[in-house]
């Protein structure tokens, strides 16, 4: 089936989601799934904790064909949206989805990225659908504006959050932090500018019909695949429980290292030290100044996952006023002598 839309719609579809989408090692979420049923194109993403989803009503002529839906991965959507800006807002794309691919096609050219037409996708229709369905009876329905709204990332904390009224301000609260936003006054949603959400919740009621029943975001979106050894998280919490981690183990392959003078006692030894400073300094980071302590989790996650740590290290060294030239030589040395040593110790031996 093929479904066409201006590349200005397009555009804003992604735009409105590529926010949401999961990361690498949530395969089923990584990127933005296209959607087509008999009215609309929709995009969809998330990330197990955000869910976007965002329509384009189809002309007449695109609602005839067979629905489909694929995954376009993320490695994919800075190429497809610099493709996209390439043309013409007016330009009309056409969208069509082969077994293993998704074709776009402007006027002068086309775009094949490859999906993976098996990859299963949570039940978004039945998780909004559940969460539409819930009591609703006198609850507050306020228009936030977006832009007002992502002023509060500036605080990095999880936020609580108290709606009082539809025209009265909505209260948030953080860690020694409280704030208000106000409603805007305009407060109507698609084109006949409804106002309740009884009526928002209707102009929806056909495309979710089509999901489950009683599905939660908390427990039916997909597990999260384990990470490889190497990679390093950005969280601050995680960081310090891998580090705490790390000193428990150490401990333990201390006393199953071959003596406290064998190489694997002093590695294991030099491992727990190190990895116990590390916690200390960023507990410490972290109670003086969270949004640093973040901040410099992230750095050296980013540092660690390029490979290059050997570099950062040195660059540091001459940075500081330190000399890792003279240390990298006496190094040298010390490994010669103790191979040395060996050698001797070797020959007497035999």
């Amino acid at each position: 089936m093929a479904v066409t839309i201006n590349a200005h719609q397009l555009g804003l579809l992604i735009d409105k989601t590529i926010g949401h989408i999961g990361g690498e090692y949530t395969v089923p979420l990584n990127g933005i799934r296209l959607d087509v049923d008999a009215a609309f194109l929709y995009a969809v993403a998330s990330d197990r904790y955000t869910l976007a989803v965002a329509r384009y009503r189809l002309l007449h002529d695109d609602q005839n064909g067979q629905p489909f839906a694929r995954l376009i991965p993320a490695e994919y959507l800075q190429s497809l949206r610099e493709w996209i800006s390439s043309q013409a807002g007016s330009t009309y794309i056409s969208i069509s989805a082969e077994d293993h691919y998704l074709e776009f096609g402007g006027t002068h050219t086309e775009l094949r990225i490859g999906v993976n037409p098996d990859l299963e996708y949570p039940d978004w229709r039945g998780l909004l659908r559940t969460m539409t369905q819930r009591d609703t009876e006198d609850a507050p329905f306020p228009a936030l504006s977006a832009d007002f709204m992502s002023r509060w990332a500036a605080t990095g904390d999880n936020l609580r959050v108290r709606v009082t009224a539809d025209q009265k301000a909505v209260l948030v609260f953080g860690e020694d932090f409280i704030g208000a936003q106000m409603p805007v006054r305009y407060a109507g949603v698609g084109p006949m500018k409804d106002e309740t959400f009884d009526a928002v919740r209707q102009q929806w009621e056909q495309t979710l019909a089509a999901g489950a029943d009683g599905l939660d975001m908390a427990t039916d979106m997909p597990a999260e695949d384990d990470w490889p050894r190497y990679e390093v998280t950005k969280d601050v919490y995680e960081t310090g429980g891998d580090l705490l981690q790390q000193v428990l183990r150490s401990n333990v392959d201390l006393h199953n290292a071959g003596g406290t003078s064998s190489p694997e006692f002093l590695a294991h030894a030099t491992a727990g030290v190190h990895a116990w400073m590390a916690y200390r300094f960023l507990d410490a980071l972290h109670t003086a100044d969270p949004r640093f302590a973040r901040t410099i989790v992230a750095e050296v996650a980013e540092q660690l996952d390029s490979g290059e740590i050997g570099e950062w290290a040195w660059d540091a060294a001459k940075e500081a006023g330190h000399n890792p030239q003279q240390w990298h030589d006496e190094y040298e040395a010390h490994l010669n002598k103790r191979a040395a040593e060996k050698a001797v110790a070797a020959e007497a031996a035999a």
